[in-house]
């Protein structure tokens, strides 16, 4: 058995508040239809070593299979095009512990 999968979004630095803006309006949509639960949606309320005080998002999924999918629909990728050049950030999909 697997464990739930996440879509853990860390930034770097918004560059584009529109253009963040359009994305967010279609991507939170998008990652609910295709399973996605937000669990972490925000700023840090504190950060160490090298961590940046930007946004973060993490979105549970029942496994990492979903996860993957829920990148690849069409609508997420509509979303990703509204984004562009909005923002530097790093987008990971990982796999929970069972």
């Amino acid at each position: 058995m697997t464990g739930k999968g996440y879509i853990v979004v860390t930034y770097r630095k918004i560059t584009s508040q529109d253009k963040w803006a359009a994305y967010a309006k279609l991507a939170a949509p998008a990652i609910q239809k295709a399973g996605g639960k937000f669990i972490v949606r925000g700023n840090p309320s504190k950060v160490y070593e090298l961590g940046m005080k930007e946004r973060v998002v993490i979105v549970e999924f029942d496994n990492v299979h979903k996860a993957l999918a829920a990148h690849d629909t069409p609508d997420y990728q509509a979303a990703l095009k509204a984004l562009d050049d909005g923002a530097e950030r790093d987008f990971r999909i990982v796999e929970g512990l069972s």
